[in-house]
């Protein structure tokens, strides 16, 4: 099996899962008792997330407070729906969460465009009514860095919030500067599933999402899982030590995997892109036929939110692919373990199945 799928998921880092099992069989009493209790046991486990807690900060800027949240589909939602009822903008290419969460406000909304290279236009216009806005630091899809210092800039010039999805760069990139309300989620940067977070800028005020005992500084009730919060913080805290270090080794994947597919065409820019993301097309490629042919080797046809619709992308139509394009593409996601072998190996398979399927 080779596993390149790291956009939909990554595999939990051997020291966040330590730092999981402390809380779950390890030698801490009482390591099951709950964070908001009073008691010896419950205080303990609330020091464990709060240590979580500077580890995941560490990741964003300075000036903010970290809330703990199921991931980062609450906690778009969160920042979405918690904002006073002034028009929404967003670009056509966000995660599917920001897009209906934005719907269900009731407010008026603006989609932003992006050109063929997957970009919004940094100096776009907002609409007059324009209160928050939304773009993605990383896009899912096609691995596009959007221009978010800028757009955070412009946002406030005009009055609006800035609201950054930084599920696909959190831990791998600087944080996006400028921006009011951020999302993570730990299961993408090698943590567990079940725990996000919403970073919320000092003086920025939001309302709670749900309601019940007021954690959370009032803002999110429920109660907070121990081991999921010290695993969130330790992958946190790993990815901060690695960055450098991982974003070289995705660069060398990346050319790599390039080189062995070099007759296939990129999509999105060639150069503000992360280097684990590669999306590539061939013509007339019979993408369900590739993936069937290749069952050894994890890779996919875009987000797997959207997976089984049999829908073209909405991501590439909107950089300006037709139908057929669209459809004759795939997502290559590389991680810190991947290795060079896997995907030269991955590679020379997925160009040779394409060539077969012409034969």
């Amino acid at each position: 099996m080779i596993y390149l799928d790291n956009q939909a998921t990554t595999p939990l880092a051997p020291e966040a899962k330590e730092a999981m099992l402390r809380w779950l069989s390890g030698p801490e009493a009482m390591g099951f008792a709950n964070p908001h209790s009073a008691h010896p046991a419950g205080r303990a486990a609330m020091a464990a997330i709060e240590v979580a807690r500077e580890q995941v900060a560490a990741l964003l800027p300075p000036g903010g407070r970290v809330i703990f949240t199921s991931g980062a589909t609450e906690a778009i939602n969160q920042a979405i729906l918690s904002v006073p009822r002034s028009g929404i903008a967003f670009s056509a290419i966000e995660h599917s969460a920001v897009i209906e969460a934005a719907r269900a406000s009731g407010a008026p909304l603006q989609e932003l465009p992006v050109d063929a290279a997957g970009l919004v236009d940094p100096e776009v216009q907002f609409a007059e009514d324009i209160g928050l806005v939304s773009v993605m630091q990383v896009n899912n899809e096609i691995g596009t860095i959007q221009p978010v210092a800028r757009l955070a800039e412009r946002a406030h010039a005009h009055g609006a919030l800035f609201l950054c999805d930084a599920v696909q760069g959190a831990g791998k990139l600087a944080p996006p500067e400028g921006a009011d309300l951020i999302a993570v989620t730990a299961h993408k940067l090698y943590g567990p599933k079940g725990i996000g977070a919403l970073w919320v800028r000092d003086g920025v005020e939001i309302g709670p999402f749900m309601h019940g005992g007021g954690q959370e500084g009032g803002l999110r009730s429920g109660t907070l899982s121990p081991a999921l919060c010290a695993g969130f913080g330790a992958a946190a805290a790993l990815a901060k030590a690695r960055m450098e270090t991982d974003f070289q080794h995705l660069q060398g994947l990346a050319a790599a995997a390039r080189t062995a597919l070099a007759g296939w065409t990129l999509n999105g820019s060639e150069v503000s892109r992360w280097p684990g993301n590669l999306n590539l097309r061939l013509d007339g490629l019979d993408v369900p036929r590739l993936m069937s042919d290749l069952r050894g080797i994890y890779f996919s046809a875009g987000s797997a939110c959207g997976s089984g619709t049999g829908k073209p992308s909405r991501v590439l139509k909107a950089i300006g692919l037709a139908d057929r394009a669209a459809k004759s593409s795939v997502r290559l996601g590389f991680g810190r373990y991947t290795t060079i072998q896997e995907v030269e190996d991955a590679c020379a398979r997925i160009a040779a199945a394409a060539v077969a399927q012409g034969e």
